[in-house]
């Protein structure tokens, strides 16, 4: 089973895949961007303090996805794996990125952007995805009091209109989700993770 752990940073997805993972046995635990050799290349770049332009950024985190499905995903499809992140950032990133309110996000840039991730995927999307939700408060007291790579350092503000975008793709798709309030108490987050999986 693939399973995505999706949000913005400093929701707590790491930890909670940690925790879940121990009730699995032969859980493989991954991450985009970087859960390949290429990955790691492509995640420094991405993460750096570069200039990319808006499509170079999104065929860079579609390569990375590419590679990572090849290479990780399609090879461990009998297990359960648990993925920090997948294509649900990926276009929620780029749709944010579109510098326009999330209201006026276009649904043929939404449906394209689709397309570009189902053929990186191969056609093959997760069959569930944990989202976990933040607010500012939240978002200031774990992420603004760190050290922030490049995409942090576009502010809360930023994160926030991404989050809007994720709730966008998740709702206009076909596979099953939970949201997760991030403020939650860790142990309560975990169980209902576990629930969520098992159902």
């Amino acid at each position: 089973m693939y399973i995505l752990f999706e949000g913005v940073d400093g929701v707590g997805k790491s930890t909670q895949i940690k925790k879940v993972a121990k009730f699995y046995e032969n859980a493989v635990i991954t991450y985009e961007p970087g859960g390949t050799e290429l990955g790691k290349k492509l995640r420094e770049i991405l993460l750096g303090k570069n200039s990319l332009s808006k499509e170079a950024e999104i065929l860079l985190f579609l390569a990375d996805r590419a590679e990572h499905f090849d290479k990780v995903i399609s090879k461990n499809k009998d297990k359960i794996i648990l993925s920090d992140r997948g294509f649900i950032s990926g276009m929620a990133y780029a749709m944010a990125n579109e510098n326009r309110a999330v209201k006026a996000c276009d649904e043929n840039y939404m449906k394209k952007l689709l397309e570009f991730n189902k053929f990186a995927l191969q056609g093959n999307l997760p069959d569930k995805i944990v989202f976990f939700e933040a607010d500012l408060e939240l978002l200031n007291s774990r992420v603004f009091s760190r050290g922030l790579d490049h995409i942090e350092s576009r502010g809360a503000e930023y994160l926030l209109k991404v989050q809007e975008c994720m709730k966008r793709v998740l709702n206009s798709l076909d596979i099953k989700f939970l949201a997760i309030n991030a403020s939650d108490e860790m142990g309560k987050i975990t169980n209902l993770i576990k629930e969520f999986i098992d159902d």
